[in-house]
């Protein structure tokens, strides 16, 4: 028996993560092919303001059209009204409350990449979207789902997590403000980590370098370190009671987007999101406290 495969739609052509998530879905022979599911419809959408947008959204429409097949459509809601499911991949955090909202009433399960939003309210309104109307969604970098760390954190035999420090690159662009950018990327592997209750952060900057320092709660320290000078590599150190990990993420040959997308297309067939929308929240206050922190050098309480 045939398993039945559910047409997904995209919203955004203007991030690499559209030929990469469409190679995956459409693509069978790809060895990391993700069953289940096939991009059949498109909307370009794009920021004109926001140059990483605008200069690539040609070519990746491009490759869905000749290489894949998928029909470019004049709206989201005609994205959404043509599937079962939304790729909501706009590359410019700050269009996705509205496109959202474009959608939200065909109540289709929806992902959003990163970065969920770039400002709490923001966030806050999409999360209230999802309640009213009553569909799942979920949002995350991919590499919250990189395979090393989740051999890391499956590994119980060094004791509970004490603490965890995340390292990766961090380019500014203004669109995106501070840590929205690349800093979601780290913040997400802390918070896998760590789980929710950071209360207060605070951050250290200067013309290569951030490190947020984060307490939660119950007294456990995590921080997230990103670096415009040097490497560009992801990683980080997880601190347990009787040892510490170190998670290289380039250590396994499976892409991060692969492990992505299979926790993707679980939601989007059984209705139930791995992240609750309360951390999603909180990870975006993490990084708006921190931006804030950014501009004054002292703690910003989340």
């Amino acid at each position: 028996m045939v398993e039945p495969t559910l047409k997904i739609g995209i919203i955004g052509l203007d991030t690499s993560h559209v030929s990469a998530f469409a190679k995956l879905l459409n693509d069978p022979t790809q060895q990391y092919h993700v069953p289940g599911g096939r991009i059949v419809a498109a909307y370009p959408g794009g920021s004109p303001d926001f140059e990483l947008s605008w200069s690539r959204l040609p070519g990746f429409r491009q490759d869905l059209e000749d290489n894949y097949g998928v029909s470019i459509v004049d709206a989201p809601a005609e994205v959404a009204e043509r599937s079962d499911a939304v790729l909501l991949l706009s590359v410019d955090g700050r269009v996705h409350l509205q496109q959202l909202q474009a959608i939200a009433s065909l109540r289709k399960p929806v992902f959003v990449d990163k970065p969920f939003a770039v400002c709490s309210e923001d966030a806050r309104a999409m999360a209230a979207l999802s309640r009213e109307y009553g569909f799942p969604m979920m949002s995350c970098s991919a590499l919250r789902y990189a395979d090393a760390l989740t051999a890391a954190l499956q590994d119980k035999d060094h004791g509970a997590v004490i603490g965890a420090d995340y390292y990766g690159p961090l380019e500014i662009q203004p669109t995106q403000p501070g840590f929205y950018w690349y800093g979601i990327h780290t913040a997400e592997m802390l918070f896998r980590t760590m789980g929710t209750g950071c209360q207060y952060v605070q951050t250290t900057t200067n013309a290569d370098h951030d490190q947020v320092v984060g307490v939660w709660a119950d007294g456990r320290v995590g921080t997230i370190r990103g670096n415009r000078r040097g490497n560009k590599t992801f990683g980080g150190l997880v601190h347990r009671e009787k040892s510490t990990q170190f998670v290289n993420t380039a250590s396994v040959a499976k892409p991060y987007y692969a492990s992505l997308l299979e926790q993707v297309m679980r939601m989007f067939t059984t209705g139930v999101p791995d992240i609750d929308a309360g951390e999603t929240l909180e990870i975006i206050r993490f990084l708006e406290a921190a931006n804030e922190s950014r501009e004054t050098g002292l703690p910003v309480q989340l």
